[in-house]
């Protein structure tokens, strides 16, 4: 049970992050790289607060490192502009794809032994993903997807 609401959580996360971006930049009420850094900035806020309630020495011993910060920076600043061009739903869909083919595609790299679930679900998602870009008469952007 843990395991579905963990899931549903992150499902729902992800589509409420693809709504948030729909809606700032598809009207075009914000740019894309002011997005991101409101973005970035209130994640560094909420994280400071929340770090502020543990332990200060441990805090300090957890810094993070420059690789992790750059491939946030990379993902949202992506995100931001691939929102431009593409719908809310496309969005998504795109992104959980990606997600989940990245998540399997590390673990197979660093050695794990995907179970037989794991291999549909990367299957379905590399699948759709392809479907969904192949060219026809409603295909999104190709430069927005790759994003």
């Amino acid at each position: 049970m843990k395991v579905f609401l963990y899931t549903a959580f992150a499902l729902t996360a992800f589509a409420l992050n693809s709504i948030l971006c729909r809606l700032a930049l598809g009207t075009k009420e914000i740019d894309a790289a002011s997005f991101t850094s409101v973005r970035l900035i209130s994640g560094v806020v909420a994280l400071v607060l929340i770090s502020s309630f543990y332990d200060k020495k441990e805090s300090i011993k957890k810094r993070g490192n420059w690789i992790s910060a750059f491939f946030l920076f990379a993902y949202a600043i992506s995100f931001s502009f691939a929102y431009i061009n593409l719908t809310t739903a496309t969005g998504a869909l795109i992104l959980f794809g990606s997600v989940q083919a990245t998540m399997i595609s590390a673990a197979v790299f660093s050695g794990e032994k995907p179970k037989i679930t794991e291999w549909f679900g990367l299957i379905f998602a590399v699948g759709g993903l392809i479907y969904l870009v192949f060219p026809g008469l409603s295909s999104p952007p190709v430069s927005s997807s790759a994003l």
